[in-house]
């Protein structure tokens, strides 16, 4: 495991050496959506019977740092190393697939939750947050990190130039993140988009997280991880499939 504790250092050390980038920007950009938003619709907006807009709002601004980072972390390392061409000292030790995934997956798991955290202990003084399920609150993060790393860790190996890492950050992750109820329960929408939001797995990592907090969500919480649980299966397995044939980094 020696290679696997290297890789996952120098991941990590990647993104704490650049803190001010990596963890203290989307921490401010967090702090300004709740400043905004929750000047803005707090008098206007009550999604739960009890729960102030802001108190809503607080949980939504954390997953979705959560989510962002995580896919950030691992995407764009794995294309930085390409465009820069030392990912060839990366694939050259007798690293096993299994190594590669665990060690870009977990470091991009770790950014997402630092920011997270770190978003989580700006905004809470803004807010009063009841913790009902805190279990829910642990899993649904972890969940969300994994699967987001999961996701950049495939950006990356698909994406040979950052054109195509910012097309699919831009029409696929940014969107999936904004319509998954961040700032809204998606019973406000029209019923036709309230079933294009079912279809959306972010909605689901967003709704069961907040169920952790106040007891309320607009899906069941046990349905909710049961569908995120089987997405990061499914892509988790898709990613380490990639890194097993070598595919767009060993050919």
């Amino acid at each position: 495991m020696i290679g696997f504790r290297t890789l996952l250092y120098k991941e990590l050390l990647r993104f704490w050496k650049v803190a001010t980038q990596t963890i203290t920007a989307p921490i401010l950009t967090a702090m300004l959506y709740l400043l905004i938003f929750g000047h803005v619709l707090e008098e206007h907006v009550e999604v739960y019977k009890g729960v102030s807009y802001t108190a809503f709002l607080v949980p939504g601004l954390v997953m979705m740092s959560v989510l962002q980072n995580a896919f950030a972390n691992s995407s764009s390392s794995l294309i930085q190393s390409k465009i820069t061409g030392n990912l060839v000292f990366v694939l050259l030790p007798p690293l096993s697939h299994w190594e590669l995934f665990s060690a870009y997956v977990l470091a991009a798991a770790l950014r997402g939750l630092v920011v997270g955290t770190g978003v989580f202990l700006i905004t809470v003084w803004f807010a009063h947050l009841s913790f009902v399920a805190p279990a829910w609150i642990i899993l649904f993060a972890l969940l969300g990190a994994f699967i987001l790393g999961t996701m950049g860790l495939i950006a990356g190996i698909w994406a040979e130039k950052f054109d195509q890492l910012a097309a699919f950050q831009n029409f696929l992750i940014m969107p999936a993140t904004f319509l998954a109820g961040v700032f809204y329960s998606i019973h406000s929408l029209p019923s036709f988009w309230q079933t294009v939001s079912r279809f959306n797995p972010f909605f689901y990592m967003i709704d069961g997280f907040r169920y952790g907090f106040f007891g309320q969500s607009d899906v069941n919480p046990l349905t909710s991880f049961t569908i995120v649980a089987v997405f990061f299966v499914v892509l988790a397995g898709f990613a380490i499939h990639l890194l097993k044939i070598g595919y767009k980094l060993r050919h």
